[in-house]
């Protein structure tokens, strides 16, 4: 299972993935328990993630824009950078190399988003 986009956070994380006929729940608590594994071996011991997530079922193409456009933005929105474009942790590059994105994407103005996104 390859995710489509995502964007890894110092305390949480986004990603659109497609389960296929696996559960959502399983592949979740599959990926928490195999990052947490790697990050207390590098950093020591200590909670890494809340217990619950958030879901969404991508309903159309407008709908992808939309979480796409907000996965990709998120690293800005909390601070950690003010261009999208600096922040590794996220599928922004891929999709600028695809042509989804300009490389002022995000940098010249700030975006701001209507609807919930799981924060």
């Amino acid at each position: 299972m390859k995710p489509y986009a995502w964007a890894i956070m110092p305390d949480h994380f986004h990603a659109i993935i497609n389960c296929g006929n696996q559960s959502i729940s399983n592949i979740m608590h599959a990926f928490k328990i195999k990052y947490s594994r790697r990050f207390r071996n590098k950093y020591g011991p200590g909670r890494v993630w809340q217990n619950r997530f958030w879901d969404h079922i991508i309903r159309n193409q407008t709908d992808l824009n939309h979480h796409l456009d907000y996965i990709n933005y998120n690293p800005v929105k909390h601070g950690i950078t003010n261009n999208p474009f600096d922040y590794e942790n996220s599928s922004l590059q891929k999709y600028f190399k695809d042509g989804y994105y300009n490389k002022d994407w995000g940098v010249r103005e700030k975006l701001s988003f209507d609807k919930e996104y799981g924060e």
